[in-house]
């Protein structure tokens, strides 16, 4: 191992050595999380849940769309050339990561508007009565408001996915470069989108469902984070020295305490026994797990930044 270099430069210390901003970090964990409210909310529209008076199926599209919205605003002050902005819909690149997820996002737009439209909150449809119009011809096609909500399962996982590729295919970052990093935003965004969910849901069986189904996506998340793990430390040298990063290296503490024990395991134990009916449902768990998935993608994009392939950057 290195002797360890205080020396050396690093994002704690010398934010010179940052591509990207917290501006990044925010759009990464907002992009991942409206993923997974697509894709719970697309579910809940294929299972007729918008007849239910209290599900959560009515405000989900409306507050995934603030929410994205947010998250592109927090990556266009992160650009350095704001005005070019628009070049990025003047052409369409296959083998371009970026290319793919400028074009997912302006289709995952209109996806959320046809599944706001099924069913508004009450405080809309009174202020814009042509959505109760729209919203009326959609029931008159049980098939196609099911569509929709195929189609917004299927945009949420590539909008899911897309935010961990869009690391990993910076082959310049060790520690980004991995072919599992997608699959971990989108259990991540998943897992965030249940718990957030969660929170505001009334309807005692989807508060249920969430609570299992983010026991899930965090016990998965834990596979996904040693898969990823594994693969960096069992691959070259460079690979190597960027896992340190995260498991003994300066951002081990934050890893290990926030992402890891605050982020999945303390939760993961209150909500089983919520779900087992132990203790009772509260906010404390999902509130854990998204503070843990936002904390995840700040790790992940900074230690990304440190990881090189001809520099050990703040290992022990």
């Amino acid at each position: 191992m290195h002797e360890l270099d205080l020396t050396r430069r690093n994002p704690l210390i010398d934010p010179s050595l940052q591509i990207w901003g917290w501006e990044t970090s925010v759009y990464l964990f907002l992009g991942g999380i409206v993923a997974g409210m697509m894709i719970i909310s697309g579910y809940f529209l294929f299972r007729g849940r918008y007849r239910e008076t209290e599900s959560t199926s009515t405000i989900l599209p409306f507050l995934s769309l603030v929410l994205l919205s947010t998250g592109m605003l927090a990556l266009f002050l992160d650009l350095e050339y704001k005005v070019h902005v628009w070049r990025m819909y003047a052409t369409f690149q296959v083998t371009s990561p970026m290319s793919w997820g400028s074009w997912i996002l302006i289709l995952v737009y209109p996806a959320l508007f046809l599944n706001m439209l099924v069913r508004q909150p009450h405080w809309i449809e009174t202020r814009i009565p042509l959505f109760e119009r729209w919203s009326a011809l959609l029931h008159r096609h049980p098939v196609g408001m099911k569509t929709v909500g195929i189609v917004n399962m299927l945009l949420g996982g590539m909008l899911g996915i897309y935010t961990g590729v869009l690391l990993s295919a910076f082959g310049a970052r060790p520690l980004w470069n991995s072919p599992v990093l997608g699959f971990l935003f989108l259990v991540s965004g998943l897992s965030s989108a249940a718990a957030f969910v969660h929170l505001f849901a009334r309807n005692r069986w989807e508060r249920e469902l969430l609570a299992k189904s983010d026991n899930a996506f965090l016990t998965i998340e834990l596979f996904v984070l040693a898969l990823f793990v594994i693969g960096l430390i069992t691959s070259t040298r460079a690979h190597q020295d960027a896992a340190l990063l995260l498991l003994s290296g300066v951002y081990a503490p934050v890893f290990w305490v926030f992402v890891i024990g605050v982020g999945i395991l303390v939760p993961l134990f209150l909500q089983t026994l919520a779900v087992t009916h132990r203790i009772a449902h509260s906010a404390i768990p999902p509130v854990l797990v998204i503070v843990g998935g936002l904390i995840l993608r700040f790790v992940i994009v900074a230690a990304g930044q440190v990881s090189h392939w001809t520099r050990v950057a703040g290992l022990p």
